[in-house]
């Protein structure tokens, strides 16, 4: 049997509505209007403007404007989204004309409605509850929009930052397991001169905790809200004292220090928060690709490649090639990384866009602004998790490449001078011999100062080679 319809009318005409959904004309507006990406609405979005309508309600309740008993279920009614219930009733498109309209009425209509419901009244029936006149009391899209994006994102990068500081945890760790792994260091790849695999890890984890300062300076500008701006940042058809009360609520409803932004009509005009945090989200997005590039070289193998790291084995590689493992883990935190990075051009250009008293492409900034903070945390996760976690050095290997190459050279300038020291290379290169038989053969320096000068390990140390040379000379 055909579900039965009700009748919604509003200024443009009349739609037929499922009897039983929640939303009403205009969501179902927005549904043929925009088939865009065929991703809803972001749910911490949703729990983020359910917050706001709860918190408008309270306020519009104590400067006596909305009726307690309508008030009440709109509250009622927010509190079951912020929990997780209705949330199929979310059905607009994430990206949309308006400026957040249709997400904004979406919400509005759906709280309208499961209003009705509980006080015994028919859905559409908006005479008792209205999704305009009591829903959005004292708001506009222009301010809920905005304010509950902020929210969603402060939260996000809430998230971010716990998952990045497990990452940074990791790379601490593996500093510490690979300090006595000593191998080639390199330059434009090509062999330098050693380095502890412990450091560049250490290097990793130094950048990573930038990356987290950045993001928490960022995180600070969104606890601003414009909540009371309404349209413009005039603060039109909203009390000051409602404007106080709303950030007070919506601060206790969250748990969140916001406070209302010093100036409404810069804040509902500018955009650059997000822009901030989603620059910040950019450089560390071209930092982890970096160190994902790393990781997938010294991983590379496990015969023809540099093989001096062993990655856990997370899947078969390939469906042709039997035994094949592939740096899986590394590879989707690069593939991550380029998306942010190309999220952040979408978001710079829409930040611009904006024209006078409105930035009208707030749908498609929180669009890509919540997924690269979402997208970001579960990458960092599951690349903590799966590949930094278990990661091993291949020890042997890296030892025995380390002395069948010619990284230690450069500690011999000071003795030798570079010119000779280019000469040895180039000898060594020609008959296969090293470094060390060479200079014993010519009597440049003795066995015992060549142990002294060569070790390894202590080339790795600032300022201990230069210390030598001096007590030697």
């Amino acid at each position: 049997m055909a579900e039965t319809v009700r009748i919604e009318r509003d200024f443009i005409g009349e739609l037929s509505i499922p009897a039983s959904a929640y939303y009403g004309i205009q969501t179902m507006r927005a549904v043929d209007n925009f088939p865009i990406t065929g991703v809803p609405i972001e749910k911490e979005l949703i729990f983020a403007l359910a917050a706001v309508k709860k918190a408008a309600a309270m306020a519009n309740m104590d400067m006596k404007m909305l009726p307690p008993r309508i008030g009440e279920v709109i509250i009622k009614a927010a509190e079951e989204v912020m929990q997780g219930q209705l949330l199929d009733q979310f059905i607009v498109d994430s990206i949309q004309g308006g400026a957040g309209t249709s997400i904004n009425m979406n919400m509005n209509e759906v709280l309208a409605n499961r209003g009705l419901e509980l006080l015994s009244k028919v859905k559409g029936d908006y005479f008792h509850c209205n999704p305009n006149n009591h829903v959005n009391m004292s708001q506009s899209t222009n301010d809920a929009i905005p304010t509950a994006l902020r929210i969603a994102a402060y939260r996000h990068a809430a998230t971010l930052l716990q998952t990045m500081e497990q990452l940074h945890e990791g790379f601490v760790q593996k500093q510490v397991e690979f300090d006595d792994v000593v191998k080639v260091g390199r330059t434009h790849l090509q062999d330098a001169v050693p380095i502890k695999l412990g450091q560049e890890f250490g290097a990793y984890a130094k950048v990573l905790s930038r990356d987290m300062e950045r993001l928490q300076e960022a995180s600070k500008r969104l606890l601003s809200i414009n909540m009371g701006a309404t349209a413009v940042g005039t603060g039109l058809n909203a009390k000051t004292a409602y404007i106080q009360k709303v950030t007070e609520y919506l601060g206790e409803i969250t748990g969140l220090p916001l406070y209302t932004a010093e100036d409404l009509v810069d804040a509902t005009q500018n955009t650059d928060a997000y822009l901030e945090m989603s620059a910040a989200l950019k450089v560390c997005a071209v930092n982890m690709s970096k160190i994902c590039n790393d990781i997938r070289l010294m991983a590379s193998g496990p015969r023809a490649g540099f093989s001096e790291l062993l990655l856990p084995a997370r899947q078969p590689g390939s469906s042709i090639m039997p035994g094949k493992v592939n740096p899986v883990m590394v590879e989707v935190m690069n593939q991550i990384s380029f998306q942010v990075i190309g999220n952040d051009h979408t978001i710079a250009l829409a930040c611009g866009a904006g024209q006078f008293e409105l930035n009208v492409m707030g749908p498609v900034i929180a669009f890509n602004l919540l997924q690269s903070l979402k997208i970001m945390n579960n990458g960092m996760d599951v690349f903590h998790r799966f590949a930094i976690k278990e990661l091993d050095a291949n020890r042997d290997h890296i030892k025995r490449v380390l002395d069948q190459s010619f990284t230690m050279i450069t500690a011999l300038n000071p003795h030798l001078g570079y010119d000779v020291a280019a000469g040895i290379v180039k000898e060594a290169l020609r008959t296969k011999q090293t470094i060390t038989s060479i200079i014993l053969e010519r009597g440049l320096l003795t066995i015992e100062e060549l142990q002294e000068i060569m070790h390894p390990e202590q080339m790795t140390t600032p300022g201990i080679a230069g210390e030598r040379f001096l007590h030697m000379g």
